[in-house]
């Protein structure tokens, strides 16, 4: 106790942020915003990290604790864990991409060639005179830029892009970008489960 007051101690911090455009997914950087300054000074005590990376320009659910196991159950390959995320492309999806993106698609760069896991396409709007597509899309790995190189694979151009869930985590939708929360008990029961 403090001058009568009870503190409580917390092994571990669980945060949902809802990421905004323009804060990059680190715990520091000597250029650009990250996310751990969106934090109060009070929550930092603990010291805690992105469980993974949202681009730069890539909006949405980010996960901050200082829980390395979970980190680790929630990002690794091997547990091919959902992350779902809704877009905005330049370029009319089509059925052809639903059955690509299930099949997986061959991405190269000048680093790196690999064939993405099989991921779930849904297509939820068209604008044939815009000639654009809202989509949301499931991947169970995080390469870089992951989403963005799927849409180029089959030639079209991700303009908006949002991280909607990660496991069982869903956006919590009355957060505002820029800002956080705790998890709830629940919240975090569902996503060790």
């Amino acid at each position: 106790c403090i001058g009568g007051e009870r503190i409580y101690y917390e092994e571990f911090v669980y945060f949902m942020l809802n990421k905004p455009a323009g804060v990059i997914s680190a715990t520091e950087d000597f250029v650009h915003e990250t996310v751990l300054d969106l934090l109060e000074p009070a929550d930092l005590v603990q010291e805690p990290h992105p469980v993974g990376r949202l681009d730069i320009d890539t909006e949405g659910l980010l996960i901050l604790t200082n829980d390395g196991q979970l980190t680790h159950q929630l990002t690794s390959p091997k547990k091919e864990v959902d992350k779902e995320y809704y877009a905005i492309i330049n370029g009319i999806v089509t059925t052809d991409d639903i059955i690509k993106f299930k099949e997986g698609l061959l991405l190269k760069d000048q680093e790196e060639e690999f064939k993405t896991l099989p991921a779930k396409l849904e297509i939820l709007e068209v604008d044939e005179e815009a000639k654009t597509s809202e989509i949301r899309v499931t991947i169970h790995e995080g390469k870089f830029h992951q989403v963005k190189r799927m849409f180029e694979a089959v030639d079209k151009k991700v303009m908006y892009l949002k991280r909607e869930r990660m496991h069982t985590l869903k956006l919590d939708e009355n957060l505002p970008l820029g800002e956080y929360r705790r998890l709830t008990d629940e919240e975090l029961t569902l996503l060790k489960a």
